[in-house]
């Protein structure tokens, strides 16, 4: 019972966290009129704040096997609470990037602060379950950030909204101040080592590298639309009411929250098979975006709604890579082997938001309102270079993995068994 309480409380600060990184996917047609910017500054917001995130989250990950899970919480959801009070009074956009940023550096020390927790509390066999919860109730928060916020900035504003949002952060980080335990072992004084001595051990698997390219092809396509692109392409391109676009973006947050528990019960059942599903998800993900790409005209309500059932599946597709660095790195290493895996996704996404907003630009003449939805289509095209990369990496990396593990523990695997860590 103890376990599960450790859980929800970290599991709390994360779905705060989510709420402050998504904050913006629906405030970016109002950021834009608030400072003034185009689809290439405005991608600066979101790409600040995911550089950061990907940037620290190997730092971190040392950090946090060294000073563990609670510290690092309240670290950051302190950060987060003071980006969004200045995100809040920001009249241009200097002052919007520094916000961004230091949500970013606060969410980096989140997420991966959680699954540690997960790690020391919960035994192997639960562990792929416990991720996928985690990861998919945690979009809660991304739920909440949707239809709510459109409300508030339409009603409140955007200064007293923000200001709600630095409220809930403190609420969040006083709770794991004074609750929340890293482990159910007393704390003991950790001995002397080199600081990059794990995290080497940890790169060098190919298990962990298998767990980063799996976290990169599968979560970008979803987190790039839930993030920034996804609520301008179904306004501005696709023509659907703003309403009618939140609640779409919810399908996308609540279809992951069903579909989460399912992939993590694949996983624990099946980890021999946990790549194949990988290129399952990668592969939906394509056919439906080539759907929406390639369908004359504006895409029928139900054919967008299908496009969010599938990249539902990408958040939970993209924890997989969480269970490779829990299979292949001992606990002592688990914060910077799970680092290593986070920035995948994240670099992706970065790329492909950059990507998105120049496409964007280039093509829109001055003076148009916003973009055509011919030019969104060619821009959400650039996807599939990171599909092909990603995919291939993978396979690579399934291969080396297999080869890399003892006759014996293969073996086991292919009969479902729960294992140690075998780094």
């Amino acid at each position: 019972m103890r376990r599960h309480l450790m859980w929800a409380i970290g599991l709390t600060a994360y779905i705060i966290a989510v709420f402050h990184r998504s904050s913006l996917g629906v405030a970016g047609v109002a950021a834009a009129d608030r400072f003034g910017v185009g689809t290439s500054l405005l991608a600066m917001l979101s790409v600040a704040q995911l550089a950061v995130y990907a940037g620290m989250q190997i730092p971190v990950g040392v950090l946090l096997d060294r000073f563990g899970s609670r510290r690092m919480l309240v670290g950051g959801g302190l950060l987060m609470v003071v980006g969004q009070l200045l995100f809040a009074y920001a009249g241009d956009i200097g002052p919007a990037i520094a916000a961004r940023v230091l949500i970013g550096v606060g969410d980096a020390m989140t997420f991966i602060s959680v699954l540690r927790v997960v790690a020391m509390w919960y035994p192997p066999r639960r562990n792929p379950l416990m991720v996928q919860l985690t990861g998919m109730v945690g979009q809660l928060g991304a739920l909440s950030s949707a239809v709510p916020l459109v409300v508030l900035l339409h009603d409140a504003g955007w200064t007293a909204t923000f200001l709600g949002s630095a409220a809930l952060g403190v609420a969040a980080v006083a709770l794991v101040a004074v609750t929340l335990k890293d482990s159910p072992e007393p704390r003991q004084a950790r001995p002397a080592r080199a600081p990059d001595l794990g995290l080497k051990r940890s790169w060098e698997h190919p298990g962990t590298r298998l767990g980063l390219w799996t976290h990169f092809v599968a979560q970008f396509s979803g987190s790039v639309f839930a993030l920034l692109w996804g609520y301008p392409f179904l306004t501005q391109g696709e023509g659907l009411a703003p309403a009618t676009a939140a609640l779409l973006l919810s399908l996308l947050t609540v279809g992951g929250i069903v579909l989460g528990p399912l992939i993590g019960h694949f996983c624990g059942r099946l980890p021999y098979h946990r790549s194949t599903l990988v290129l399952g998800i990668v592969a939906s993900s394509a056919a439906a975006w080539a759907v929406v790409l390639l369908w004359p005209g504006r895409a029928p309500v139900a054919v967008l709604t299908g496009l969010m059932v599938v990249l539902a599946v990408n958040g939970p597709g993209s924890m997989i890579g969480f269970d490779y660095a829990r299979s292949f790195n001992p606990a002592a290493r688990i914060g910077g082997a799970t680092g290593i895996v986070n920035v995948g996704g994240f670099v992706a996404s970065i790329v492909v938001i950059v990507a998105i907003g120049v496409l964007l630009d280039v093509q829109t003449p001055a003076g148009a309102a916003h973009p055509s939805l011919g030019a969104f289509k060619w821009a959400f095209a650039v996807q599939y270079l990171l599909w092909g990369l990603g995919a291939a990496q993978v396979w690579r990396y399934r291969r080396s993995t297999r080869r890399s593990m003892p006759p014996e523990h293969l073996a086991a695997i292919r009969r479902g068994e729960a294992l140690p860590a075998l780094g």
